[in-house]
């Protein structure tokens, strides 16, 4: 699985240079403030890690200190940030986190401790998430999608759970068919 990541990720990140490109490109011209935006995440084992993902909200959005979810109509979203959140364009950076091997390219979705504290208050559960390591993708992102709330979070933990059950090189391929379709 590991050199699977790797080369994986060292193809795509070549393949992608255009994207990367375009992307960078159009964070800067689309409002101000950094290209890639860097947030602590809880990865394997209860270890936190900087995930990067290209800026799709302002600069400000998390002014009001309380971690937030962002919903489809988020105000916060950018113009071109909403485009590359539909095409997952925002997630590309995660490939350097899997060469590091603080991701994998299949896997729960890592979360801030935040909202771990408050899944975990209903689905204490939730902790077996941090036995492997967390992905770019996950069978809960393809089955289910973005979580607007912990309701949907908790929702969707039983995708992730599913995965940890009947992980193999064989689910992890069809995760990424499905994620590219």
């Amino acid at each position: 699985k590991r050199l699977i990541d790797i080369l994986a990720s060292i193809v795509a990140m070549i393949i992608l240079i255009p994207a990367y490109l375009v992307t960078a490109i159009g964070v800067k011209l689309s409002s101000k403030g950094p290209i890639i935006y860097s947030q602590e995440r809880i990865g394997l084992h209860g270890k936190p890690f900087r995930m990067h993902k290209f800026r799709s909200m302002y600069s400000d959005a998390e002014k009001r200190g309380t971690p937030q979810l962002s919903s489809k109509a988020d105000p916060r979203i950018t113009p071109f940030g909403r485009f590359i959140r539909k095409v997952r364009l925002d997630e590309i950076p995660q490939f350097y986190s899997v060469i590091k091997g603080e991701m994998s390219i299949v896997g729960p979705r890592p979360e801030r401790q935040y909202f771990i504290d408050k899944i975990s208050e209903r689905a204490p559960h939730y902790k077996l998430m941090h036995k492997i390591k967390p992905g770019i993708t996950s069978w809960g992102q393809v089955k289910y999608g973005y979580a607007e709330n912990v309701d949907e979070m908790i929702e969707r933990l039983a995708f992730d759970l599913i995965y940890i059950e009947n992980m193999s090189l064989y689910v992890d391929f069809k995760i990424m068919i499905y994620t590219i379709k």
